[in-house]
């Protein structure tokens, strides 16, 4: 393998254009909005020790208390100064008719690591896994987090932070992205990374990478993408079907695809239309097809859902979005699907004020209709989010906006510091 470029910043860019007298307006039509939806804001982050930016969606527990990261804020000690503190991993938990959050992890950039994108999930021990975009030594980390081994008498005890594995060679797996982990029966951990691997014509090809627990530590495998007709750079992370083989996405403007990883090899299995990048993962059904997204492209330019059948080898796109004129303004994150087969996704600056919007899609003799259920203002509601939605067992929606919120002073580009917000039935 050849040796990578610097890396580039993993943030994405922040919408600008919004107006005060727009902002204002649509602030009042979408508090209007929010209301007839059942939308509403369970935490704004302020930028502090709490966090700010999530750029990923949250993880239930059976008690139905929600984790997540952010990857501006927290500790004041970040050894990185390119961005606003080193983000951090909180727990949301319901508590009376509020909800309270508490700061499991505070990253500092060295040893453990920095400014997480992906979701936290639960592993096969039962503890929170998660991977930092950077730090540790050097191109990001893999770590883990349980609860104190003591009784702690408040809500806002840190949890232990143990750093599984520190990637600390160009020439495999680097700074890994916005995928979650996913591990096979054997406990082994896979991801992708936008680092490392072979040299395609903007910087590295990207890479998917095993972890495997060997003698109280973790032995790291990588597979570069080797571009041209296979695709580079992998969005988001990997879908297993609980068998042999592992499915994702790259996010190649030219070359972009559906692929799979399976007998150690990375095997492209569809290449999308030229003109439109998947931004995220996919996902599996019962029957075999999987389901996904592009952020732009399509009838109307503004992104995609797309089937896949796996048995027959094609794509049907479900719905086209219209887009706002905005580079990537449709959906930025893997889709979610109900016990009724309907699916629910975000678009990034889609939307009626161009500030993203969750979405629901359900199909009736074949033809599947959109439900917009938010549409974000960029206000007090949030705005632009990139994070998987995710439901309880009751069928309320939780999910992030990387920007907006209450704390508009106090993070990147003074666009706000981000919400946790629910959307019930």
């Amino acid at each position: 393998m050849q040796p990578t470029a610097n890396p580039q910043s993993f943030r994405p860019a922040l919408a600008t254009k919004t107006t005060l007298a727009v902002f204002a307006l649509a602030l009042t039509m979408a508090i209007q909005t929010a209301s007839a939806q059942t939308y509403s804001v369970l935490y704004n982050f302020t930028g502090q020790s709490d966090g700010g930016n999530p750029q990923a969606g949250v993880t239930i527990d059976h008690a139905g208390n929600l984790y997540g990261t952010t990857f501006d804020g927290g500790s004041t000690n970040c050894t990185l100064l390119r961005y606003v503190g080193c983000g951090t991993v909180f727990k949301l938990s319901h508590r009376g008719s509020g909800w309270t959050l508490a700061p499991l992890h505070m990253f500092i950039g060295s040893p453990d690591g920095a400014n997480p994108s992906a979701r936290v999930v639960f592993g096969p021990n039962g503890a929170l896994f998660g991977t930092a975009s950077e730090g540790g030594l050097g191109y990001g980390t893999v770590f883990q987090l349980q609860p104190p081994a003591t009784f702690c008498p408040t809500p806002s005890c840190p949890w232990l932070e143990t750093q599984l594995y520190s990637f600390e060679s160009p020439y495999g797996a680097a700074y890994p992205g916005a995928g979650d982990l996913v591990f096979d029966p054997q406990g082994n951990a896979y991801g992708t990374a936008g680092g490392g691997g072979y040299l395609c014509d903007d910087g590295p090809c990207g890479t998917l990478y095993e972890l495997s627990p060997t003698g109280g530590g973790w032995t790291e495998n990588a597979w570069g993408f080797p571009g041209n007709g296979y695709g580079f750079g992998p969005a988001g992370g990997l879908v297993f079907d609980g068998a042999s083989t592992f499915y994702g996405v790259t996010a190649s403007y030219l070359f972009g695809g559906i692929y799979k990883f399976n007998d150690n090899e990375i095997t492209e299995i569809y290449t999308l239309p030229e003109g439109s990048s998947a931004s995220a993962g996919l996902i599996l059904d019962s029957a075999g097809n999987l389901y996904g997204t592009t952020s732009d492209g399509g009838t109307n330019g503004g992104g995609t859902v797309f089937e896949y059948s796996i048995a027959g080898s094609s794509l049907t796109t479900l719905y086209s979005f219209t887009g706002s004129g905005d580079n990537y303004p449709g959906p930025t994150a893997p889709l979610l699907m109900d016990a009724s087969g309907n699916l629910y996704g975000t678009t990034h600056l889609d939307g009626a004020y161009q500030q993203g919007s969750v979405f629901k899609l359900s199909q009736s003799n074949g033809v599947w209709t959109l439900t917009t259920l938010h549409d974000f203002t960029g206000g007090a509601d949030g705005g632009q989010p990139f994070g998987q939605l995710v439901m309880d067992a009751g069928g309320n929606i939780y999910g992030t906006a990387q920007a907006g919120g209450n704390s508009v002073g106090n993070c990147y580009q003074s666009l706000g510091c981000g919400v946790v917000f629910e959307i019930t039935p």
